[in-house]
């Protein structure tokens, strides 16, 4: 393409924490340009933020119902080509539906809706529109998940044997969402986050983390949910064992009340030949270990690395990438597909490598088969999209 990508944005104004760094991640590479929002449910907020970005004030919506209606109206050569939307999870799926049925590509952070049977019909509207739809599972983006994924798909560990994924947070040690902290209001909350608060939040990730790199689906699980702060209407930590489909075994943990911890994610996959581990903290590095030679540091930029992993590598070794590199990968493999969509030619498909609708929906059906063996009794709950 000769131009910039032309993104809208619904969510994301005055003191909300992931609209910026979505805003940052497209623009890293030079490949987007914000030209439109509603960026709040209260229109002088809407406005006053829009103008704060440096919008044509007849691009800021009151909104989004409003917006996508009039950028359908504009000139092909004027109106956004996709929408972002980084609203709290009870606000996604009407925008998503509705920019898809506009003929608007979609950005969505993740979970990508409220409910398991709205996801299926999100990814319905998508096979059906034939439209773009990333879903920000941002820690698929780093180079050596990348390459970590690569080794497991060409055998390199040999069969998987085990996997190991963890995912604590502290954040939530004290009762948070009664201090006026907006971002612990909303995810403690079921009418706005959904049945699960942990799980959903950061459980989904951690899975999503499995079964990208070991290119496994979950097929069955055994989960222990708990409420660990008093008077907490979700889940704030919990274990689950895992079942994949190839026979192999795994466990994920996830808290958000495992004081001192900021955001150590890491994974650990188990081959018959060796294993891999890594560390969302310690992103630019991953170990590998063998049975019959000495454990490697691989390093983001190093030699030896795979094309996935080169692709989504901005800086020489030694220069530290993190998690808005990560994050911009993501738009980056997205607006170069959708670059190449709206051009009519054919693209290579490591272009191709981003969260979508089907994963969507294996995020929310993960969050429904937690939270429905975390109160039952049996001890295996078949992983099956209902």
């Amino acid at each position: 393409m000769n131009r910039k990508l032309r993104m809208g944005m619904v969510g994301g104004g005055k003191n909300a924490f992931i609209g910026a760094v979505h805003r940052i991640a497209a623009n890293l590479d030079g490949l987007t340009e914000l030209a439109c929002g509603c960026f709040s449910s209260d229109p002088v907020i809407s406005l006053q933020s829009g103008k704060d970005l440096f919008l044509t004030e007849s691009r800021i919506y009151s909104s989004y119902e409003v917006m996508f209606k009039q950028e359908a109206l504009l000139d092909e050569n004027v109106r956004m080509d996709f929408v972002t939307i980084v609203t709290p999870n009870n606000a996604h799926f009407e925008p998503v539906m509705m920019a898809l049925d506009a003929g608007f590509h979609v950005v969505i952070d993740k979970p990508i809706s409220f409910t398991t049977a709205e996801a299926i019909q999100i990814q319905n509207k998508v096979i059906e529109t034939g439209l773009l739809l990333c879903l920000t599972h941002t820690y698929s983006g780093y180079p050596l998940v990348k390459h970590a994924r690569k080794l497991v798909a060409d055998g390199d560990l040999g069969p998987i044997r085990k996997i190991y994924v963890e995912y604590p947070q502290g954040w939530l040690s004290r009762p948070e969402e009664n201090s006026n902290n907006k971002q612990a209001s909303w995810r403690t909350d079921p009418a706005r986050s959904g049945k699960s608060g942990c799980m959903g939040d950061i459980g989904t990730h951690a899975a999503h983390l499995a079964e990208y790199i070991s290119g496994l689906n979950i097929i069955k699980l055994c989960a222990d949910l708990n409420k660990v702060v008093e008077g907490r209407q979700l889940d704030d930590d919990g274990a689950v064992l895992l079942k994949f489909e190839n026979g192999a075994s795994g466990v994920l943990i996830a808290s958000q009340v495992a004081a001192g911890e900021e955001n150590p994610l890491t994974i650990r996959v188990y081959g018959i030949k060796g294993g891999l581990e890594w560390n969302q903290m310690e992103p630019n590095t991953l170990i590998m270990k063998w049975l019959d030679q000495p454990t490697q540091l691989l390093r983001t930029g190093g030699p030896g690395l795979s094309d996935a992993a080169h692709l989504n590598t901005r800086t020489p070794a030694g220069h530290p990438e993190g998690y808005l590199e990560a994050f911009a990968n993501l738009y980056r493999n997205f607006c170069l597909k959708l670059s190449s969509v709206i051009d009519g030619g054919p693209e290579p498909s490591i272009y191709q490598d981003f969260p979508n609708a089907e994963d969507g929906v294996r995020g929310m059906a993960f969050i429904d088969k937690v939270v429905e063996s975390g109160s039952s009794t049996v001890k295996w709950t078949d992983f099956k999209i209902e």
